[in-house]
């Protein structure tokens, strides 16, 4: 087989040229979009900064979207390395005629209080209020349909927004983007084990590793049965053990079986983060009798719904190379949000 090396140089002559295609295509985007800038929460103790995206020249109530993040602290774009997918939806969906909202991320925008109160910081605190909020905000403006307003969220953020729902923010439609219906420590469990495979390491290390993985199983499955105390003092794969317990108290899955609102799964099939084989199609198993769920999946995209081809494919490498969104992603929620009543 031959190889083709590519020198430095020109790598990134061609990772210029990719980055000035994005920029031209940022520019057409944002042309045909009006961008306000808005505060989620505002008079709080947690003021968050963000953007309310909204289509140019429009006359009649909008329907619109709350942006929800997935894990870790994170700007309004969501931004992971070379991608900002928030961006791209927001600028999107506003070109289909739906406004958006989104913000910075509380633990991104207030850290180092958030980091005094980490024992006791549940997703509550860190996502579901500030959603909550969010949607608050869009349903008072004029301009909004306060009766379709819908959530898009995205990995953990997708997990959450059936939650976010129950608790408060009452919306017209659920949207999921590379989300599970699983415990949020079975997939670290899942990701370490991967991950695991791809270490070159002598094997007495790789059992040491893979027993130390095994230990963190070994918690994650008692975590129900400990006291609100004991998993305070607790962390399975580096994540609170609270922060998981109650966490999966509100299980998307549990939550969803019993809803009777429009909800659309979405999943990308090269997503090495979420799992097509194993999260999207157990969706499709619990889901298979539910008239208001829609599962869609795409052949060639990531966990963020981008298309990458090439030599660091299936790795945390990939998100290094600059790219978008899918387009037929972004007019698919579009389609789908303007077709509910």
């Amino acid at each position: 087989m031959n190889v083709l090396r590519i020198s430095k140089k020109l790598l990134m002559l061609i990772m210029l040229l990719v980055v000035a295609g994005c920029a031209n295509e940022e520019k057409v985007f944002k042309e045909e979009v009006v961008e306000e800038k808005i505060i989620v929460g505002e008079n709080t103790e947690y003021e968050l900064n963000g953007t309310l995206t909204l289509p140019k020249d429009n006359q009649e109530a909008l329907p619109a979207v709350v942006l929800i993040h997935g894990s870790g602290p994170s700007d309004q774009d969501e931004t992971a390395f070379a991608y900002k997918p928030f961006r791209d939806i927001a600028w999107g969906l506003a070109q289909q005629g739906i406004a958006v909202i989104r913000y910075d991320k509380r633990t991104y925008a207030h850290g180092n209080k958030m980091a005094q109160q980490i024992s006791e910081i549940t997703v509550y605190e860190e996502t579901v209020e500030d959603a909550i909020r969010a949607a608050q905000l869009l349903k008072k403006d004029n301009r909004i349909d306060e009766n379709k307003v819908f959530v898009v969220g995205h990995s953990l953020g997708g997990m959450l927004a059936p939650r976010i729902d129950m608790q408060g923010g009452n919306f017209a439609g659920i949207i999921m983007l590379g989300s599970s219906p699983r415990p949020l420590w079975e997939i670290a469990y899942d990701q370490n084990i991967a991950a695991l495979k791809k270490q070159e390491m002598r094997e007495s290390s790789r059992k040491q590793q893979d027993r130390l993985i095994e230990i963190e199983l070994e918690k994650a499955l008692l975590l129900q049965e400990m006291t609100d105390s004991e998993a305070n003092r607790t962390t399975v794969f580096g994540i609170g053990g609270y922060y998981l317990k109650e966490m999966e108290q509100f299980s998307a899955k549990s939550i969803i079986l019993q809803a009777e609102k429009p909800i659309l799964i979405m999943q990308g099939e090269d997503d090495f983060q979420v799992y097509y084989e194993k999260d999207f199609k157990l969706w499709q198993e619990l889901l298979e009798e539910h008239k208001n769920v829609t599962l869609v999946s795409y052949p060639k995209l990531n966990h963020f719904f981008v298309q990458y081809e090439g030599q660091e494919k299936g790795t945390i490498d990939e998100y290094m190379v600059p790219g978008n969104v899918d387009l037929n992603v972004i007019k698919d929620i579009g389609d789908w949000i303007l077709k509910q009543k």
